[in-house]
């Protein structure tokens, strides 16, 4: 009997589940407001008449007010409203910061009168005792700028108030407000709001006024401030003056990093804390801890200064959470002791740090150890990770802005001691790193020859400044080598070493089907001449060494050597930078068609569309997409494929005019990129030769292919005004004119009578 009671209840709860039917509709603000964050987050149904207090243009925001309450909308930016709107919001509510609501519809009922602002004070809006409510407050505006806000200019107020800063949102822009109202005594008339962290903590307050209306000046400025005297740079804190009325106050928390003397982060559950202090005593990571201190804004990050520790002794340790990098870019984790994976491309042991670099998911972030910073500790030997590797990484998320609408951002890993960066998983032998040994032996083969050269001859001149002067020319030519000193000066380098090696005889290098460098005498003919020939690892001859003697002097072991030695030196050199200049095409260009790839094509397009909003110019950009090429994959065979996209290139490449650009994006897709157009009609000309440089057939080893392509054009800035949605633009009206071109029949996606061809060849 007891067994069965369990089942029993639980059918009870499931049948009073069905029986209860949806959820009530809640008809009032009210009822909505008073919800709690657990009853918001069940997206109860909505549907309640209140007041617009606030419409930021462009974007989901709204504010509205029924009463003394008021609440946080979400609703579409098509929803044209108004401040003073009489409103009827339909949707469900959503938990934040405070519940707010979801609208599905929101309707006009008629157009009304604001509510009375109820005066304010810094307190209660830093508390949120009036959030979302139509208030008034009084202060000095200290900034007003103009920003961009979606599609419109909106006016950000930095404005001082009886007990600390706000930041003020105004629905108007004008270069005269910042004129009339720097300095003022003023009264804003707006709703309370605030502004968040990645994790919807409020890091600060902010008022949205909705008019300049709203903004009523008591006292003008004594002075413009383009008036003020001059002040000396290094005489400006004599302007300084605050009055900081800050409690503190106490937290507690599990210890998740801590460097003695400076910060340490406390967390608790999803909520972490960076704190700034002087304590230096030993902590351990993992410890509960008290910590008092003063709350701040540091750059919209929320951090408690001049903090101090109570250790608790107890242990009680935090597991790291596993996340991604697109997860932690979005600031929802700030101060989080986390995990992520990713590929090590780069490591740099600095005096104070060292750093590594991974990319994850096509994106670049470090993760950094900070050196203990006690005076006469040597820091503990770097955690070496080979290139190419696979890494987890353990530490604190740092992000770059903590503003949780900004969407991706840099971010950084703090880690908390070397062995919290540990291989996963190992480097692919083809890869940078490896190309760089192999380079360094050769650097190390040559430089051990070398060495052996010098000390053979410093053994008989040791006591004489030319075998330092020597040594030190040829270290700065292996420097430069390393460098980005141009090729020519350094083999140059070259020749004047060994003209001095041999006592001041012309030296020169004339370089495999290149320039001849260095000192050539004007009549050599008369003179007695030995060479050495550089050549490559490989046997290849990569140029020649020369240098003319006196005819009657007789021939020493020292210009052989002298000349030897210099040719190993001139070998590194030229195959150092050709092997540089060959990992630097692979770079940006595709390796089968020898145009630029999509790497360098997002390069070009974010160079020009800097120049061009400097001088409010145009450009093109034209898409195109080969028709039907993955049925010449299948019926033929990729070598087939791979003939045909470079026919296709090279046909479309000859299509443009000098100074345009042409790409492959991928696959059979292709991009050109047009700088210089007057119109659109100019980008609509060279996409139709683009395109019809595809009726006359292709002949790739006696097969016959009848191909096409549908091309698609955006126009900076008509279009879009970044590089992604340039390149969205671009392809959605290549597909369009894909999907026109096969609703009317006239694709030819098929090569019905290629094989017939190759037959007859036969």
């Amino acid at each position: 009997m007891k067994r069965s009671i369990p089942a029993i209840a639980l059918f009870l709860g499931c049948a009073s589940a069905v029986w209860a039917g949806p959820p009530a509709t809640l008809t009032s603000l009210h009822a909505a407001h008073a919800l709690t964050h657990a009853e918001a987050a069940r997206e109860l149904p909505v549907a309640f008449e209140a007041t617009v207090t606030y419409r930021r243009a462009g974007e989901t925001t709204l504010f509205v007010q029924d009463g003394n309450e008021g609440i946080y909308v979400s609703a579409g930016a098509e929803n044209k409203l108004a401040a003073g709107d009489r409103v009827l919001v339909r949707g469900k509510t959503q938990d934040s910061f405070r519940p707010i609501v979801i609208a599905g519809k929101v309707v006009v009922l008629h157009h009304g009168s604001l509510p009375r602002p109820l005066p304010a004070t810094f307190d209660q809006l830093v508390r949120s005792q009036l959030d979302c409510t139509f208030v008034s407050i009084r202060g000095v505006v200290q900034s007003a700028d103009q920003v961009v806000s979606g599609q419109d200019l909106t006016t950000h107020i930095q404005f001082l108030a009886d007990g600390g800063l706000i930041q003020v949102y105004l629905n108007e822009s004008d270069p005269g407000i910042a004129e009339a109202l720097l300095d003022a005594e003023v009264e804003l008339s707006g709703v309370a709001s605030a502004k968040f962290d990645g994790k919807m903590q409020k890091v600060g307050v902010a008022i949205a006024v909705p008019a300049l209306n709203d903004v009523k000046i008591l006292k003008r400025a004594n002075a413009s401030p383009w008036s003020l005297p001059v002040t000396p740079m290094d005489d400006i804190l004599g302007g300084s003056h605050v009055k900081d009325l800050t409690q503190r106050v106490r937290v507690h928390g599990t210890i998740t990093y801590y460097q003695p003397g400076s910060a340490l982060v406390l967390q608790s559950g999803p909520r972490s804390l960076w704190v700034m202090t002087r304590y230096e005593r030993p902590l351990r990571i993992g410890d509960q801890a008290d910590v008092t201190g003063f709350p701040k804004n540091r750059d919209d990050f929320l951090v408690l200064t001049n903090a101090e520790i109570q250790e608790t002794q107890v242990y009680d340790p935090i597991s790291p959470l596993a996340a991604t990098r697109s997860q932690l870019a979005s600031s929802k984790y700030l101060y989080d002791l986390v995990s992520v994976e990713g590929q090590v491309v780069m490591e740099v042991r600095e005096s104070s740090q060292d750093e590594y670099v991974l990319i994850s998911d096509g994106q670049l972030f470090s993760a950094i150890y900070r050196h203990p910073s006690v005076s006469g500790m040597i820091p503990l030997p770097m955690n070496r990770i080979p290139l190419g590797s696979t890494a987890r990484v353990v530490g604190i998320c740092i992000p770059e802005s903590s503003n949780p609408y900004h969407g991706d951002v840099p971010f950084d890993i703090l880690m908390r001691s070397p062995q919290d960066v540990a291989v996963i998983g190992s480097p692919s032998l083809l890869n940078v790193r490896n190309l760089i040994v192999v380079v360094s032996l050769l650097l190390l083969i040559v430089i051990a020859g070398g060495y052996r050269s010098w000390f053979i001859e410093r053994r008989v001149r040791l006591q004489t400044a030319a075998g330092a002067y020597i040594e030190r020319r040829r270290s700065r030519i292996l420097e430069d080598i390393n460098g980005a000193r141009p090729l020519a000066e350094i083999v140059e380098q070259i020749t004047e070493l060994v003209s001095f090696r041999l006592k001041g005889a012309p030296c020169w290098c004339q370089i495999a089907g290149g320039a001849l460098l260095g000192h050539c005498p004007s009549k050599p003919a008369g003179m007695r001449i030995a060479h050495h020939q550089i050549t490559a690892r490989s046997g290849f001859p990569l140029g020649e060494l020369f240098a003319a003697f006196d005819p009657l002097a007789k021939p020493s072991p020292i210009e052989s050597e002298a000349l030897a030695s210099a040719a190993g030196l001139a070998t590194l050199a030229i195959e150092t930078r050709r092997l540089y200049s060959d990992l630097l095409h692979r770079s940006e260009f595709d390796l089968l068609t020898d145009i630029q790839n999509r790497f360098s094509m997002e390069k070009h397009l974010d160079s020009l569309i800097d120049e061009v909003r400097l001088t409010a110019g145009i450009f093109g950009l034209i898409y195109i997409d080969l028709d039907g090429f993955k049925q010449v994959n299948d019926r033929y065979g990729h070598h087939i494929g791979d003939l045909y996209l470079q026919e296709a290139a090279s046909r479309m490449k000859r299509q443009l005019r000098p100074g345009d650009i042409l790409a492959r994006l991928g696959g059979d897709e292709f991009a050109a990129l047009v700088p210089t157009v007057r119109s659109r009609s100019d980008v609509e000309e060279i996409a139709l030769r683009l395109e019809r440089c595809f009726d006359e057939h292709f002949t790739e080893e006696g097969y016959v292919l009848h191909g096409s392509a549908s091309v698609g054009i955006a126009l900076y800035p008509e279009d879009a005004s970044t590089r992604d949605l340039l390149l969205h633009a671009a392809d959605a009206a290549m597909y369009a004119a894909k999907n026109a071109k096969k609703s009317q029949g006239v694709m030819q996606i098929l090569l019905p009578h290629a094989e017939l061809t190759r037959e007859s060849r036969k």
